[in-house]
């Protein structure tokens, strides 16, 4: 029984370590080579460190000739508005589903599931020709448009923390003449704040990170998001990757750190949202 417990609790360590390497080496060697000069990155291997890791030659190319700046102002109001429109959207459809009984209640919720089953490249071609018939074409609102659905796991989490919400705090609001609507903004929105972060954070990550949709829809170059603006070193950087690697670095800081404040409320949020 020991040498299984010891040879299990090996198992158990080995799995935690290899997965840690498998996700941090990648960021380790891509955090190193923003570092190097082009003839370090050619001459040492991916491990090695730089010989001055105070040479921020790179993050200064890659900041100012890639035009980041610009690339983080568009994708931060793009954030902002597609989240905030996408929440109080989910929210309401988790608050009309878990506290109304309706027909059609479960064909609703069997479409929005079918929805997610359907590849978004097949619908592309007559997405574009929508968003281009109302001249939605380069402009930052045809994104906004695009990311403001809410998909189905969104509003299942939503669902999970409305319906761990007593029903009985609706029905005294409404004794004390609340509207539906006033139960929504009072009560069930400051309830479910936990979910509404993890949801923030899963999309917010997913807009973020997005390539596709910016790339397609906006191509003018004051309209570049952060990832469109990481593509643009294919062309005159394409053979110098210690900028591209000091380019993911600056891309990766502003997530990192919003992860980091808010990680308590991810891991509530899918703890709270598995169970009933």
């Amino acid at each position: 029984m020991k040498i299984h417990s010891r040879i299990l609790s090996f198992l158990k360590y080995l799995s935690v370590i290899t997965g840690s390497l498998i996700a941090t080496v990648p960021i380790l060697v891509v955090f190193i080579a923003s570092f190097k000069s082009d003839s370090e990155f050619l001459d040492t291997n991916a491990l090695k460190l730089p010989e001055n890791f105070l040479n921020f030659k790179n993050y200064i190319t890659a900041f100012i000739d890639g035009r980041m700046m610009i690339g983080f102002i568009n994708t931060t109001l793009i954030l902002v508005i597609s989240l905030t429109g996408a929440i109080l959207i989910g929210t309401m459809v988790a608050y009309v589903i878990s506290r109304f009984d309706f027909k059609f209640k479960k064909v609703i919720l069997a479409a929005f599931l079918l929805a997610t089953l359907i590849p978004g490249v097949t619908t592309q071609v007559a997405t574009f020709q929508i968003v281009e018939s109302l001249g939605l074409f380069n402009t930052r609102l045809a994104a906004i448009i695009l990311y403001l659905g809410t998909d189905i796991i969104a509003i299942y989490i939503f669902i999970q923390f409305m319906e761990g919400i007593s029903i009985s705090l609706d029905e005294a609001a409404m004794l004390e003449g609340a509207s539906y609507i006033r139960i929504y903004g009072t009560i069930i929105l400051p309830l479910v704040k936990p979910a509404i972060v993890t949801v923030m954070i899963i999309k917010g990550i997913s807009i973020y990170n997005d390539f596709y949709i910016p790339f397609l829809y906006m191509p003018k170059k004051s309209l570049q998001v952060v990832s469109t603006s990481l593509f643009k070193f294919i062309g005159p950087y394409g053979s110098n990757w210690e900028i591209i690697s000091a380019a993911i670095i600056i891309a990766i800081i502003p997530t990192l750190i919003i992860f980091l404040f808010l990680q308590k409320y991810i891991y509530n949020g899918f703890t709270a949202g598995s169970v009933k």
